[in-house]
């Protein structure tokens, strides 16, 4: 059972260090199994808390974004999916507006877009939406680059709209 004091703060840090190091875990464990045969498999980032994963056979097929991503850290951030303020703006500026409400999430938590390990997105006009994409999340997020993941769906929860991304950083 957790309890919660005033501050709505868990009274042991450890359940929540447990929880994130034990998802992590996970995650390495499975990135762990891929062969990693050579020192280029796996690119260290300037701060060593993130290290994008480029083993043979799954190289990534579109800039700005890594096959996978290995985390140090002690909280995630979970960004919910996000969708764009202006949903008649043109779909670059419709993105742009995405980013920026992902990023104000990311800050709510104490992380930022160097801080993101993995991005998903979700496009009703996946074909014609994707290059759009790829040139813009190159001015959001940063090297090492999140794993990432494009979907393309029939519609989104919110009425008109067409994009929907979201987010988890490991801080």
């Amino acid at each position: 059972m957790t309890e919660r004091n005033g501050s709505d703060e868990f009274e042991s840090g450890d359940r929540r260090g447990f929880l994130g190091l034990s998802l992590l875990g996970l995650a390495g464990g499975s990135l762990a199994a891929l062969p990693m045969s050579s020192a280029e498999a796996v690119e260290e980032s300037s701060k060593g808390r993130l290290q994008a994963l480029y083993p043979a056979g799954a190289p990534a097929a579109a800039a700005g974004y890594s096959p996978g991503i290995r985390a140090e850290g002690r909280r995630l951030v979970m960004v919910s999916g996000q969708g764009p303020e202006d949903l008649r703006a043109n779909m670059e500026t419709q993105m742009r507006q995405t980013f920026e409400r992902i990023g104000l999430v990311l800050e709510a938590g104490g992380a930022s877009f160097k801080d993101v390990v993995m991005i998903r997105s979700y496009f009703v006009h996946l074909l014609r939406d994707l290059p759009i994409y790829r040139k813009v999340r190159q001015d959001f997020l940063v090297d090492p680059y999140p794993a990432s993941t494009a979907v393309g769906v029939t519609e989104l929860a919110i009425p008109g709209l067409e994009i929907e991304f979201e987010a988890i950083a490991i801080v």
